[in-house]
């Protein structure tokens, strides 16, 4: 195994709940309502898009840009006070890192999240990290995986990639990469190359190495 990579909202911390609670609000601020079957529809998916569904659910005409700006102080003023972790994430971070293997982030939020969020979580488990800022597709393409593999020097297929939504399973999936999926708002199915538990407390490296092959 060459290097885990992870995702980081619903995966390494509980950042739904709270991406939910700044939806609503500028929802709210555009005129309109929100629910989780809204949330649904953007669960791992990029900032660009979820602006343009949320202007499209509103019918309002406000610049993308203000709302952007309206999610983006959202985040920051919720995320200052920290975030919870998911159950054994830090844990098997931890343990990646004693085998000493090479750990990325890979998210599809904004760099500055993504700085608030590490915060929490501990900048110094991750060797690079890759934001919404540095690709020029977002998930599901493969690029934001690909990325990370490229700046690693490490070849996607002895790679393993730890994902919480459909979109993320895409993207990792058409990089090459082999993926543990972890549900949280969307279920996602069994495949090859993919195995599917409830949690990262049923994640080990002996797991992950034993998706290589």
């Amino acid at each position: 195994m060459d290097a885990v990579l992870f995702d980081m909202d619903g995966l390494l911390v509980d950042t739904e709940k709270v991406w939910f609670e700044v939806e609503a609000e500028v929802v709210a601020r555009l005129g309109g309502t929100w629910g989780p079957e809204h949330q649904e529809q953007l669960v791992g998916g990029s900032w660009e898009r979820s602006i343009a569904y949320m202007l499209r659910v509103t019918g309002t005409d406000v610049e993308p840009s203000v709302v952007g700006e309206w999610l983006l102080d959202g985040m920051e003023r919720r995320l200052a006070d920290g975030v919870e972790t998911m159950p054994g994430a830090l844990e098997l971070l931890r343990a990646i890192t004693d085998e000493g293997v090479p750990i990325a982030l890979v998210t599809s939020s904004l760099r500055v999240i993504a700085d608030s969020v590490l915060k929490s979580v501990g900048r110094e488990h991750f060797d690079i990290i890759v934001t919404a800022d540095d690709v020029t597709w977002t998930k599901p393409h493969p690029e934001p995986y690909l990325t990370a593999t490229s700046l690693l020097s490490v070849d996607p297929a002895r790679c393993a990639v730890l994902e919480d939504s459909p979109n993320g399973v895409a993207s990792a999936s058409a990089a090459g990469c082999r993926v543990v999926a972890v549900p949280s708002l969307v279920s996602i199915d069994p495949a090859p190359g993919r195995v599917v538990v409830p949690s990262l407390r049923h994640v080990d490296v002996a797991l992950l190495r034993g998706l290589i092959g």
